[in-house]
């Protein structure tokens, strides 16, 4: 067995420097039809995260497809957001999250319970390290959408002290 076909070595190797982990989750070949023909050229949607509470998400068009994987990580790594998590690997409560047509549920799960997600996004959760929640996608099966709205309902996500701050009360009136 060779020391690059180890996948171990390979994880290794698609963490960068960084410690960021990217994972692509679709790949579409888009075409242009123009005077002289049609223009094809690929779109790919990548989803970037260090598996301790931040995550983001790209997309990145080129005429060749390694290249609009390396734009889509760029433009992930320029919209990380932060994911308030507990301290078992659970998200701080259930949310409901819109975007286009695709609608997700987020609910918390006791430890031991794993992701229960599907895979656009599966791909945002694990990469943000969360290890416990239970998910649905509701509406539209659009993996773009999906990942969108996966993202944008980790990023509104409170913990309990943020909520206590802005009731003016304490954690423990608002965890009871």
């Amino acid at each position: 067995m060779r020391p690059n076909s180890d996948p171990k070595n390979k994880r290794e190797r698609e963490k960068e420097d960084n410690g960021l982990e990217d994972r692509v989750v679709a790949i579409k070949r888009v075409t242009k039809v123009v005077k002289g023909g049609r223009n094809m050229r690929f779109s790919a949607l990548v989803v970037v995260g260090d598996k301790n509470g931040h995550v983001g998400a790209g997309l990145g068009k080129a005429t060749e497809i390694p290249e609009a994987i390396r734009k889509g990580k760029e433009d992930a790594m320029k919209h990380m957001v932060s994911v308030a998590r507990t301290s078992y690997g659970s998200i701080t409560h259930d949310h409901l999250e819109n975007y286009g047509g695709a609608t997700i549920l987020l609910k918390r799960a006791p430890e031991g319970t794993g992701v229960i997600a599907g895979g656009p996004a599966r791909a945002v959760i694990e990469l943000a390290g969360i290890s416990n929640i239970r998910t649905k996608s509701l509406g539209s099966n659009n993996k773009q959408n999906v990942v969108f709205a996966t993202l944008n309902g980790l990023k509104s996500l409170k913990t309990p002290e943020e909520v206590a701050k802005n009731r003016g009360k304490s954690v423990e009136e608002i965890l009871a």
